[in-house]
Parts: C-alpha cells; sequence; structure tokens
C-alpha cells in the first residue's frame, strides 16, 4: 500500500486503499468486542455547529457526569468560533470531492458484493456505483461517534488491515449481525433489543400461505402478514448530490479506518440528479436540511471528528436499543352492498 500525508488537500492518483503515515492505535483498541453492558461507554460529540440548545440537551441527557450549563456553553462558544473561521477558510472545501474506479484487484471482491441481494434491490433507485471515496471530504450528518465501539472497530481491523480486510469492513455483504434478542411480551405485541442502533422497523411484508414452511398452520391459511424487524444492510454508503459527497451510512467504520490512517476506502455511492431523488435515498436528517449539507460553504466534515477543537469526549451512559411491535385485529360484520 502507498502512504501519503494525512492532510485532506493532499491527492494521491493512484486507484488503491491508501494508508497514511499516522501513529499507531493505542494498544486498548487491540481487544475484543466490549461486554461490560454496566461500563460507561466513551462519545465524541461534535460541538459549535449544532445548536446550543441542542448540545446541552445532549450533555444533560447522556453524559455519566455532565458539567454545569456553563462550562458546556463555554466549550460551545468556543467551537462555533472555530466554526466560523473554517466557514470562511476552508470555504467550498467539500465540493467536488474525487471518486476513484475501483482497481481491477478489487473484481473478486466486487463480483461477490454484487451477488448480494441486499445490494442489488436496497441500491436501485438511482444510477449506482461502488467506488472508492476519500475520507477526509466526505460530508457527515452524524453528530456523535461512539469511540468504545469505534475501538473495538479498529482491534478487529488490526494496525495494518490488508484491502481485502478494509473493502469486507466496508461492504460486509456477508452480513454480521448484532446480537439481540426478542420475545412475544403478550398476545399482540413484540419487543426487540439490541446494544446496536441500526436495529430498526423494516416494514411490513404481504406472503402467500405457500411460502412458509416447517411451521405449523394454525388453520387453512388464506394469507399472511409479516412484521419484520432487523438491521439495515449495513453497507458504508454515500449520497452524491450538487457536486457534494455526502456520508449517508457507515460513519463509525470511516473514524475506525481513518484514525487507522487509512485515506480512501471503498464505498456504495448512489448519484442523485434532483432534490426528488435525495428524498428517496438519503436518510431522514438529510432530507430535512439538505441545503444545510449541499449549500452550506464548510459543513460537517468527517475530518471534523479528529478536530479537538470542534469536538468534546465524555463518558456517556450505555442503552440498548427496543423496537416494540403491536398489532390489532378487528373482526366484525358489515351490510351487504
Amino acid at each position: 500500500m502507498s502512504r501519503e500525508p494525512r492532510s485532506a488537500n493532499e491527492r494521491d492518483d493512484k486507484v488503491t486503499l491508501m494508508r497514511a503515515s499516522t501513529p499507531r492505535p493505542t494498544p486498548e483498541c487491540d481487544r475484543a468486542e466490549p461486554r461490560a453492558q454496566d461500563l460507561p461507554a466513551e462519545n465524541l460529540y461534535l460541538i459549535g455547529r449544532p445548536r446550543l440548545k441542542d448540545c446541552l440537551q445532549f450533555v444533560r441527557r447522556h453524559s455519566v457526569n455532565p458539567p454545569s450549563d456553563g462550562v458546556i456553553v463555554e466549550e460551545w462558544q468556543a467551537a462555533n468560533e472555530c466554526v466560523r473561521m473554517l466557514e470562511r477558510e476552508e470555504a467550498g472545501i467539500a465540493d467536488g470531492p474525487p471518486i476513484r474506479k475501483m482497481g481491477s484487484e478489487h473484481e473478486p471482491l466486487l463480483i461477490e458484493c454484487l451477488k448480494d441481494p441486499l445490494v442489488r434491490h436496497g441500491f436501485n433507485t438511482v444510477p449506482t456505483e461502488i467506488a472508492i471515496a476519500e475520507l477526509d471530504r466526505l460530508v457527515v450528518y452524524q453528530k456523535r461517534i461512539d469511540l468504545t465501539y469505534a475501538a473495538w472497530l479498529e482491534g478487529t481491523l488490526g494496525s495494518a488491515p490488508s484491502e481485502e480486510r478494509i473493502f469486507r469492513t466496508c461492504l460486509p455483504y456477508d452480513h454480521p449481525q448484532p446480537p439481540v434478542k426478542w420475545s412475544r411480551a403478550d398476545e399482540r405485541q413484540f419487543v426487540f433489543m439490541s446494544p446496536s442502533n441500526d436495529l430498526r422497523f423494516l416494514g411490513t411484508m404481504e406472503l402467500h400461505a405457500g411460502r412458509i414452511t416447517d411451521y405449523p398452520p394454525p388453520g387453512d391459511v388464506v394469507g399472511v402478514v409479516g412484521i419484520a424487524v432487523g438491521f439495515g444492510s449495513n453497507f458504508m454508503n454515500a449520497v452524491y448530490a450538487e457536486n457534494r459527497l455526502i456520508l449517508n451510512n457507515g460513519s463509525h467504520r470511516a473514524y475506525a479506518l481513518r484514525k487507522l490512517g487509512i485515506t480512501h476506502a471503498p464505498c456504495i455511492i448512489q448519484h442523485v440528479s434532483s432534490r426528488d431523488e435525495l428524498d428517496a435515498v438519503a436518510s431522514s436528517q438529510i432530507r430535512s436540511d439538505p441545503d444545510l449539507y449541499l449549500k452550506h460553504p464548510r459543513p460537517m466534515m468527517l475530518k471534523d471528528y479528529f478536530d479537538p477543537r470542534l469536538h468534546k469526549v465524555m463518558p456517556v451512559h450505555r442503552r440498548l436499543r427496543q423496537v416494540t411491535v403491536r398489532f390489532e385485529v378487528d373482526e366484525r360484520y358489515v351490510p351487504v352492498l
């Protein structure tokens, strides 16, 4: 692998997964997945850019030992001044990020990845490609990073991950699943719980009785309504819109890679030509305020996670993600028309 300076202003013409000459992660990063759920996690939170009200609210709700509001306000003001300075000095830095084609050495990995039904059916709304993105040029919307989880990711990658390892981390087509438990709470309610923030309601499905196998039918079934809960595709993906590349999913993996010195990484990129298409493929945070990411002279970028002037690190209470599914059944007679 080639090496290059950490600066986002440097360019490399080789289509490869690049490594910068940054220090090796501290020994605490080379460890197994954290299991001490009773211990606090460590979070990095971007301050100065969200509203002061949002910053205060986050610290109050999540910090194990929240400082006084006065301290938070002072830290936010200092970060906000830095943000204003960057708006002048780095205006337009998010525009025109390089997107590089995958090399022939990645062809076997690409072939396997493209066989994945979640790739074929989950990224077919707009023109899409798998390409190499420069991490420091990515616009981000995630204001916080779980450093405990990021450290575990670094440990799984190792200090010098191969290109194949990086590819499989960014595009895990084998779909490693986080731990999850679920049970029936009562006759018409089910509860799902996981430490992963990605646990979500996936929608409903109309199933024919013939599709249900190895399950004794409760009667002469004419149809089955499925309520799906699970995880998203979990591929690192970005939206290219209005000459900017916004990271849509994969913030923790991008952070872990960049901390290890990786400057370029494979990414599924969806090319959007209108705001209507953006509404169809972008995350809810991007859709709620697209100008913040597409028109702001200096939006939040991945490299901001590594600028100590722009973030606050604090221990936070661990939380589990819970999804509760309820359904209703209404049986009645109605008059014949």
